[in-house]
């Protein structure tokens, strides 16, 4: 029975109740130890639905995937139904399959494929106690997969303490339990204890605080501690817990001792371990008896994480070594290795050779699952029981280099000074203890630039880098499980891999040299290569901490001198996948290699810090590589000289020619190729965007590597809409926000926000416009300084422009007018805008007229000159604006065209040539009906009334404009002929999720089944 928990149980039941219905849900229990959370998810499972019951496991905290192995162990045997590359994500998670390492994200859509999976009987419970010590990997799987619940039938409850950084959950309902009332508080009492005083009932319900916990367990210790300064409640429990251990047999404590410092629950470990010291599985039975664990023979349990800590913390540190000596030799499994390798480190007193060769595999297999985090604590713990200089200097590099991995930056900084000091270097790295602002004063997130052989991060967000994390590829701005995370990517339009703040920056990982370019000749000296990896680290902490100018400098610098270091090996080159070694022991793999191929991959990394600064370093990094031999085979090369020379005006390739060329070096695409649709924008080479872009992300969907889709979903965007398709543009929009809301990528939600609001200021709907600005500039993301805050500006521009509020579209214009924002793709596409508003209030518009101009030129876009001629139009005298207004009308896009026609057909009608000037207007209304461009819809009827002719409003709008933006996707899919399940895969959806959607969108189309849909016009 439970004791005033009467509101939160009806939580509970109406979570059970929408299960039941075909709805899903999750839900966060937060408080303290021993408020309740335990007894509210046991009374969760006694409501008559299956449940699945995991738990997070303290010791198990560095082991990536171990509480996620516990809580499907039971379900395994659904898995071969899985797609093909979730089943392979899951195995490899497990480390049962010799699958390449996954997307951390697919392995939680294959967490949530299985959920559903399970719910073909019935609904389905999951159970999440002590959340705030899962590991790190389940956490972000659990979590993504919470997130895209929908129609399932499932339900997750999480059990988490209530510290800052215990177990965020962004995006999931929380509830607070709070001490019971009073009455409750009494009643639990006298239920449980012996006869107490009034006075010492009393103190009992005053210093428990209605902690049900407390009111059993205090009893036992009460006059136990100084009335005048007592411990704080969670250590009086402890002391509690621990009274009962002392009154056990030797033996029973023992094996406790074991079980305690075991990291598992299996029960046979333990024994073996056990058994070395002296003790049997009848000496357990004592302890069960207090009420201290649950054993069936098969595992042991805690009654209460606290009493675990007792029996840990409450015995002798000698005896604690011997239980971690004992664990270590009897854990001989190689499914143990890993468990193995921490109780060698947990036995050791001083340097430990051998504990730190297994921790270091251990952390090299960590990395391999991207168990980022874990692998961090394994390096730098194999660092301190080294027994050598070089193995120390060398595993805290690898340390560094995978701590930007998962975003945390200040470590990294702090471990990569450590190394410096073993190698007699004194400069420091600066930290990211807060958000900062900028040399450019613009940036304010930053994206993990390649470092060495790191491997970006792919999962959710964390604290620690100055707001909000985020990010898979990608950003800061985002909370994860107690650890820093990914830091924001800036606000470049250029999409770096490990922009995509959940991605992994799998060419950065590959085992490579630490040149691509062709130096002295001699051999490069392991004291340098290490020298480089540091300074690539540092340049990656001052990105991430909002210094871009630093991080360049150190860049330049960097190339330079990897310039005087030997290319490595073809044969290394090409021996791993994703930068793992082909043997899975062998630990000289990418962690040990020096840097990647520079100078022509830390160009591109330079080439992302230039584009926050301006045009000078821009052609700084060009200035480099044109004057600097290169390593013709390097797949970053191609790569390198198509960015720069995109940037700077001396573009030599095609795009496709650059990533063809790219590819058939060896790039590995879709990764090392997202750079190239972000510059392709640049030089207004849209349609070779969109197609490159598509292939990425039918690239990124087959390979499971989810955390590239947001940024390649945002180029998509607007690859679509600068092509005349707005409505294909706003469901890529929607997709990549989706995404990248759900694996937190905060760069990435706050530039779709905003192109969000660009579509929306288009249609003309303020509210929704306003709404998408109010989400790109939210603090969390960064403000006024955040990722998507130019593209906002736009589109408050275009909103004001459309409804002839001119002065507010100039003022927002005005931040499109200088540095960074002015060389982005959002300041580019809002040059014409300047000249219109300059040239219809009688401003000056020379500035933007020449920068259009000289982009134009750049470009050599035939749609870009008919801007130049348009705006040249604008600013004519009398009757030589004809000419102009004539040759902006060749070449143009839809919406571009539109507006030409709108503005010829102004001028036409104001020169008393009303039947060409209705020709043009009935044109431009077409146009504008087409793309559902309303404000310009209007401005065109209202012209075409001064010319006397009334024209009907009317929806050119066809069949999806009924459907919201992801049914009308959905249906799409399964128009061409996709089951469900492959749209869900597709979209990272469950498949009962996709059919819910289907199920709703037919009656609004008017069909009965997916059959119809096929005859249906869904064209835009």
């Amino acid at each position: 029975m439970l004791y005033g928990r009467e509101a939160e149980q009806a939580v509970i039941d109406d979570l059970l109740d929408g299960a039941r219905a075909g709805r899903s849900g999750a839900l966060v229990l937060r408080g303290e130890a021993g408020i309740g959370k335990s007894a509210l998810l046991d009374y969760a499972a006694t409501r008559g639905i299956t449940a699945a019951r995991g738990a997070g496991i303290e010791s198990e905290a560095e082991l990536p995937f171990a509480a996620l192995h516990l809580l499907l162990r039971p379900g395994m045997a659904l898995v071969p139904k899985l797609p093909p590359r979730q089943r392979e994500a899951l195995e490899s998670a497990f480390g049962l399959g010799a699958s390449a390492p996954a997307d951390r994200m697919l392995i939680g859509l294959a967490v949530l494929t299985l959920l559903a999976e399970e719910t073909a009987d019935g609904p389905l419970l999951v159970l999440i106690d002590d959340a705030h010590w899962l590991d790190r990997a389940t956490a972000e799987t659990l979590l993504f997969a919470a997130r895209r619940l929908d129609a399932e039938g499932v339900v997750m409850l999480f059990a988490a303490r209530s510290g800052p950084d215990d177990f965020p959950a962004p995006g999931l309902p929380e509830l607070a339990l709070s001490g019971l009332p009073a009455e409750a508080s009494a009643a639990l009492l006298d239920a449980g204890a012996t006869a107490l005083s009034p006075t010492a009932r009393y103190r009992l319900l005053v210093e428990a605080g209605g902690n049900p916990l407390a009111l059993l367990e205090l009893p036992s210790v009460l006059g136990a501690v100084d009335d005048l300064n007592p411990l704080p409640l969670t250590q009086r429990l402890q002391l509690a817990f621990y009274g009962r251990v002392a009154r056990l047999p030797a033996a029973t404590r023992t094996i406790l001792l074991v079980a305690a410092a075991a990291g598992t629950t299996d029960l046979a470990p333990i024994l073996r371990a056990a058994a070395r010291l002296g003790a049997a599985l009848p000496d357990l039975q004592p302890a069960a008896d207090a009420g201290l664990v649950r054993t069936d023979g098969q595992v042991v349990t805690w009654r209460h994480p606290l009493s675990r800590a007792a029996v840990y913390q409450g015995s002798a540190l000698t005896d604690r070594l011997a239980a971690h000596r004992a664990l270590a030799e009897a854990m001989t499994d190689p499914d143990t290795a890993d468990l193995r390798a921490w109780h060698l480190a947990s036995a050791a007193t001083g340097s430990d050779e051998q504990a730190a060769s297994a921790l270091e595999r251990t952390a090299d297999r960590a990395r391999r699952r991207n168990g980022f985090h874990g692998a961090v604590a394994a390096y730098d713990r194999a660092a301190a029981l080294s027994a050598g200089r070089e193995a120390r200097v060398r595993r805290l590099v690898a340390a560094a280099e995978t701590a930007t991995e998962a975003g945390l930056f200040e470590h990294a900084a702090h471990l990569a000074d450590r190394a410096a000091a073993q190698l007699g270097r004194t400069d420091r790295t600066p930290g990211t203890g807060g958000r900062t602002t900028t040399e450019s004063g613009q940036f304010d997130h930053a994206a993990p630039l390649a470092v060495g052989a790191a491997h970006t991060e792919r999962t959710d967000p964390a604290p620690g880098t100055g707001g909000r994390t985020t990010s898979e590829t990608g950003p800061d701005n985002g909370r994860t499980p107690k650890q820093d995370g990914p830091a924001a990517c800036d606000s470049s339009s250029i999409g770096l891999p490990g922009c995509a703040p959940g991605e992994e920056n799998a060419e950065s990982t590959r085992t490579t040299d630490s040149t691509g370019s062709v130096g002295s000749g001699r051999e490069a000296d392991p004291g340098d290569a290490l020298s480089l990896r540091l300074e690539l680290i540092r340049a990656q902490v001052e990105f991430a901490s909002g210094a871009p100018g630093s991080a360049h400098r150190r860049l330049m610098a960097a190339a330079r001198a990897g310039a005087r270091q030997s290319p490595m090996s073809a044969r290394a080159r090409t021996q791993t996948a994703h930068g793992r070694p082909a043997n899975p022991d062998d630990t000289d793999g990418p962690a040990h290699s020096v840097g990647g191929r520079v100078p022509a991959q830390i160009v591109t990394r330079a080439v992302h810090t230039a584009w926050y600064l301006g045009p000078a370093e821009l052609a700084e990094v060009a200035e480099l590589l044109t004057t600097s031999a290169v390593d013709e085979d390097d797949p970053f090369t191609p790569i390198a000289r198509y960015l720069t020379g995109s940037l700077t005006g001396r573009r030599t390739v095609e795009l496709r020619e650059a990533a063809a060329a790219a590819r058939a070096n060896g790039a590995d695409s879709p990764a090392d190729l997202v750079q190239l649709c972000g510059s392709g924008l640049v030089v207004g080479q849209d349609e070779q965007v969109g197609e490159l872009a598509d292939e990425l992300i039918a690239e990124s969907r087959e390979q499971g590597r989810l955390a590239l889709l947001a940024p390649l979903l945002f180029f998509r965007a607007e690859a679509e809409l600068f092509g005349g398709r707005p409505g294909a543009s706003r469901g890529a929009a929607e997709e990549g926000v989706r995404i990248a809301t759900d694996i937190g990528q905060p760069q990435w939600i706050s530039q779709l926000s905003a192109f969000l609001a660009y579509l929306a200021a288009l249609r003309g709907d303020e509210a929704a416009c306003r709404e998408h600005v109010d989400r790109t500039t939210a603090e969390e993301f960064g403000g006024a300084r955040a990722a998507g805050a130019p593209w906002a500006h736009a589109a408050l521009a275009l909103l004001a422009l459309g409804a002839g509020r001119l002065e507010q579209a100039r003022a927002e214009l005005e931040h499109m007018t200088v540095e960074p924002a002015r060389h982005h793709v959002s300041g580019l596409r809002s040059l014409a805008d300047q000249v219109e508003v300059a040239a219809r209030l009688g401003a000056p518009a020379q500035a933007a007229m020449a920068q259009l101009t000289e982009w134009s030129a750049r470009a050599e876009q035939p749609w870009i000159a008919a801007l130049v001629a348009r705006g040249r139009a604008l600013l004519a005298e009398g009757a030589e604006a004809e000419p102009h207004f004539r040759a902006a009308l060749v070449g143009n896009r839809p919406f571009d065209e539109g507006r030409t026609r709108l503005l010829y057909g102004e001028w036409l009608r104001r020169d008393r040539r009303k039947a060409d000037a209705r020709t043009q207007l009935e044109q431009a209304l077409s146009l504008f009906e087409r793309l559902d461009a309303a404000p310009w819809s209007a401005r065109a009827r209202t012209e075409l009334a001064a010319l006397g002719i009334g024209v009907d409003a009317r929806s050119s709008a066809g069949p999806l404009s009924v459907l919201t933006p992801q049914e009308a996707q959905i249906v799409r899919l399964a128009a061409q002929g996709l089951s469900n399940r492959e749209i869900a895969a597709r979209l990272v959806l469950s498949h009962r999720t996709v059919g819910h959607h289907l199920y709703k969108a037919y009656p609004k189309l008017g069909v009965l089944s997916r059959g119809e849909l096929s005859a249906l016009d869904l064209a835009e």
